[in-house]
């Protein structure tokens, strides 16, 4: 089966679902260390700092996201004819912007 062979299935390698899991877990625990921040009633610029820094990780996560996508799914449908798939990546670049 290809990597995109069915929609809305992505078949991952091991290496790439370390990534991303690895990724998700360090914002997990940036999440986790601004509930505690909150709960100690630190000051407020301190917070938003740290939910910067959040905002940046999810970023850069969905990056690598899109960029897996376009290297391996985008080139399939564009190998199966299948231009639909260029609309679909439009509407994502635009959700990031």
């Amino acid at each position: 089966m290809s990597c995109c062979e069915k929609k809305d299935i992505k078949i991952r390698t091991d290496e790439e679902k370390k990534e991303i899991t690895t990724r998700i877990n360090r914002i997990i625990g940036q999440l986790n260390g601004v509930k505690n921040m909150v709960l100690e009633n630190r000051y407020c610029n301190d917070v938003l700092i740290q939910l910067s820094a959040i905002d940046k990780s999810i970023k850069s996560l969905a990056n690598v996201v899109l960029d897996s996508h376009m290297h391996t799914c985008l080139i399939e449908h564009i190998e199966n004819k299948d231009y639909g798939i260029i609309d679909e990546i439009i509407d994502l670049v635009k959700r990031f912007q």
